[in-house]
Order: C-alpha cells, then structure tokens, then sequence
C-alpha cells in the first residue's frame, strides 16, 4: 500500500512539475518559430513587428541578380518616420570583421606580428593586465586572451562609456579569467586593445586605415567610424525594452548601411579584398560572419556559401532579457529558409 501511495505522490510530483516548467518556457520564441513560413521576404520582414520590433531593414545579394531591400516598421517611432533600408545603422561587434581584416593586412606588410606580445606593444599595461607577456596578438584577435570582457563588469550598459581609457580602466588590476589561449571567452577588451595597439604603429587612428585599405577599395561610401561628422538624421533610431528613450545618439562605435555590410562580405568571403597571401592568414586568425548587439540595436551578417548569397538583417530593439536576441535569430533563419525554397521551386 505505501508503495502505491508513493508511486502516486510521485507521478503527482512529476506532473505538477511539468506544468510549472510551463510558465517558464519563453513561448513567444516558440511562437515565432512555429509559424507558417511566408510567401515572400516582406511579409516576414512584416512579420517581425509581431514580436515587438519597432522596425527591421534586411539586405539580401543573391549572386547575379540586383540586390534586393526589405524594410518594415519605423525608422524613428517619435517621428513616425517609416523603416528606410538606406539608413545608418550601428554596428556593434559587427565592426570586429573589419579590425581583424586591418589587423590581417597589417601583419602581411609586416608592421604587425600575430606572436608578438601585448607587453611587445603597449608595455605600460604589464603589471596592470596579467600575462601580458604571454598574450599574442593572435590570442587577442582569437578571444584566447583571458583578459575580461570591460561590457561584463556590473551594470555596465546603464551608462556605458565613450573613450576607450575609460573602458580598459574598468578592467585594469583584475584578475585573469584563465590563462593565455587555455580557453576561448568574448572579450570586447581584445579588440579595444588592438586598436589601441593599430594607432600606436600606424601613428594614426586606425580607422583611416580601414577607410584606405577596405572602404575604398570597395567603394563603401556609407560606412563610418562613429556619430561624429554623420547626420543624425539618417541613423536608424534604436529602442530597449524599459528604457523611454532613442538611444540613437549614444556613441557607439561603427555605423553602415545593410548595403555597406554586404558589399563588404561579400568582398571578405570571396577573397576578392585580400591582397596575395592575406586571406590565408585571414583564415588562420578570425571568422566570416558575425553579430552585434548594443542597446537598441542588433545586426547579422552571414554568407551562405550554398545559395552563394550575403544576406544582412538589422533589428533596431533590444531587450534585458534577450529575447529579442534569439528571435531575431529566428526570423533570420525564417529568412534563409524562404531563399532556399525559392531556389529549389
């Protein structure tokens, strides 16, 4: 008798579980999932706005054909200004892509080395950042550094800095994550560190690099270090769930149009950017796509190599728990899959 008394208080137990596990799974990412996939890639780019985004621009270069632009909901929500597909966006970790192309063509002319060491290069951070002397330029590049990431320290996005002293000062004197290239952690203060280390050998600021060596070679005319000389008016506004204001005039880094980002990969993933030898190295050191995320603004940028076709998707809402995040992975594959469908029909 107590054997079945206690079978039934488990199965109890176990049911009662498996509905309170209920309330937990994030259903509208389940929902965004599900859906019926639509007939075209407006009525997705639509559909987006059904999952709380105040506005999406997807940019989409199929090989041989004109590319094509996708825009919905608003491009400033105060001024009721419609989504434009030609407007600003900021990059955010997008813009590592391009320090590790201007890192890649730095090493091949030879005024940068992937094994020297941050102690090699910016000596006045031994004693203030661990195993300086055994961290590579590599490393860093790779995210094998150790060093913290300054955007993990607590509550860091409620008023995050401007300069990149301010930034490293956050992490200067703390402790190693783990030791030099043992293990791989994002570390936004890798790539703070290389264009530090950019700007020291080039006795410029880097960017003017980038615009000689990537941007104009490629034509780029809509691709900028920062908010400084760009008229507010053509960035795309920038919302965060719980906050009431346009973060669009926060200073945030990099900022393009979707056309910029896909011409430029494109140029990245077919080579055609490198010189003789760079895109090896290139390989050897980082990746061909990526993501970015800053409050207010998400982006994507992937080549598929089977539909031999860039597609860029910038979402201009976040949120604290990152929900948006993954669903605008969703809609993203969502996107792929009606590429692919069209290509087989």
């Amino acid at each position: 008798m107590k054997k079945k008394q206690t079978k039934r208080v488990l199965k109890l137990t176990l049911i009662l579980a498996s509905i309170a596990s209920l309330f937990f799974v994030p259903w509208i990412l389940v929902w965004a999932w599900i859906l019926p996939l639509p007939d075209s890639l407006q009525e997705q780019a639509n559909e987006a706005l059904d999952h709380g985004f105040e506005g999406i621009i997807v940019y989409v270069d199929e090989a041989g054909k004109p590319p094509a632009f996708y825009a919905a909901g608003w491009h400033n929500r105060e001024d009721k200004i419609p989504a434009n597909p030609h407007a600003l966006f900021k990059l955010a970790s997008l813009s590592k892509l391009y320090t590790a192309v201007a890192i890649t063509k730095l090493v091949a002319d030879g005024r940068l080395s992937l094994d020297k060491t941050l102690a090699d290069y910016l000596p006045e951070l031994v004693g203030r950042i661990e195993n300086t002397d055994a961290i590579t330029l590599k490393m860093m590049v790779q995210h094998r550094s150790g060093i913290p990431n300054y955007t993990d320290t607590p509550n860091y996005w409620a008023a995050p800095k401007e300069s990149n002293q301010e930034n490293l000062e956050l992490i200067l004197d703390k402790p190693a994550n783990y030791r030099p290239d043992q293990d791989y952690e994002y570390s936004n203060t890798n790539y703070l560190l290389l264009a530090e280390i950019m700007d020291k050998v080039l006795r410029y600021p880097h960017f003017q690099f980038i615009q000689e060596e990537i941007l104009n070679r490629l034509q780029l005319k809509n691709t900028f270090a920062s908010l400084d000389g760009v008229n507010i008016d053509d960035v795309m506004s920038g919302y965060h769930v719980g906050h009431p204001y346009d973060l669009k005039t926060d200073k945030q880094g990099m900022l393009a149009s979707a056309e910029d980002v896909g011409i430029f990969l494109r140029a990245l993933n077919d080579g055609s950017l490198f010189d003789a030898g760079e895109k090896d190295i290139y390989s050897s050191i980082y990746e061909y796509e990526h993501k970015g995320w800053v409050p207010g603004y998400q982006s994507i940028a992937k080549y598929h190599k089977d539909i031999d076709t860039v597609v860029i998707q910038f979402t201009n809402t976040t949120d604290p728990k990152l929900y948006n995040w993954n669903l605008a992975d969703i809609i993203y594959s969502r996107i792929i899959k009606i590429l692919k469908r069209k290509k087989d029909s």
